[in-house]
């Protein structure tokens, strides 16, 4: 189970991505979308406490994008993508925004709400 912590117990992951490197899992499932959600390819690391924290994300134009800081991890739903798990609140080129990390019968996807 994934756990929720404060931004004062993550480590700089631009920082320390060196030094963990061997650790950093990509998921390479093909991304798909809907109406109100975007699944997307995420290359991420976990530190040795089990706790996961994205790197960069593939967006469906083809794009990748890189995190540049995460502010907040808890459990929450999404409002608009109907979908629920972590919810990482994350800056990207200067932009808030968020990316869950969804479990479904036993399985983890990463989305991010679509914007219309």
């Amino acid at each position: 189970m994934l756990q929720a912590i404060t931004t004062n117990q993550q480590p700089d992951i631009h920082q320390e991505r060196g030094e963990i490197e061997m650790n950093e899992i990509i998921d390479y499932r093909p991304y798909t979308v809907n109406d109100k959600k975007v699944y997307v390819k995420v290359s991420a690391f976990v530190d040795t406490e089990g706790n996961v924290y994205p790197i960069s994300f593939i967006w469906e134009d083809g794009y990748k994008y890189k995190i540049d800081k995460i502010s907040e991890i808890r459990p929450t739903a999404s409002q608009k993508a109907e979908g629920t798990g972590m919810r990482y609140s994350i800056r990207v080129q200067n932009k808030q925004t968020y990316i869950w990390l969804e479990e479904t019968n036993g399985l983890y996807r990463w989305f991010l709400e679509k914007r219309i």
